[in-house]
């Protein structure tokens, strides 16, 4: 696999409001796992939408897994332009400091918001572009990362295409493990 989708939910959605939430290490760490293993195995492209919460902490992990795979590139490709317009200034800014450090940055339809069909069109061209997935889900609770899933198993039905998700077992596993090295 040179090319893995990654996606999840918002930090909204997971009740997370503030980059200091004790929950983020923890995702990150499952993050972090999931994508080193792939990184040994060849992987050369993470591919993001850039959304607010799994997605962007996956671009944190990336640019610290670079210091050991430094053939590890980051894209994120925005559903359409100007995605933080309207986001408070502090969103904003940790927001264009990933991109910026991203390895390639473009939007999939060339305007800004007007329609929700331009977020389908991005799931849709993501999963397109990608040779797996890796998403932070609970089937319990269906949320943006639904949206995705639906896409992948779609392709899934004429291709060879590995979902792989990191669900709440997954994350409470890792707070009982560090909690034992205590």
């Amino acid at each position: 696999m040179k090319t893995i989708a990654v996606s999840g939910y918002k930090a909204h959605e997971l009740g997370i409001f503030d980059q200091k939430h004790k929950g983020i290490y923890f995702i990150k760490k499952a993050l972090e796992q999931r994508l080193r293993s792939f990184a040994e195995e060849g992987l050369e492209w993470v591919i993001i939408s850039g959304q607010l919460g799994v997605e962007l902490w996956a671009a944190e992990v990336v640019y610290s897994l670079k210091e050991n795979f430094p053939h590890l590139q980051l894209a994120i490709l925005t559903p359409f332009l100007k995605q933080e317009e309207k986001w408070q200034e502090s969103t904003r800014d940790y927001y264009l400091d990933i991109l910026n450090q991203a390895d390639f940055v473009d939007s999939i339809t060339k305007r800004p918001y007007d329609s929700p069909a331009q977020l389908r069109l991005k799931n849709e061209f993501i999963i397109s572009k990608a040779d797996g997935l890796l998403l932070l889900y609970d089937e319990e609770k269906p949320g943006s990362p639904t949206y995705y899933l639906e896409i992948a198993k779609k392709r899934q039905m004429t291709d060879e295409f590995p979902i792989y998700t990191i669900t709440p077992t997954d994350l409470d596993l890792l707070v009982q493990e560090e909690q034992a090295d205590f």
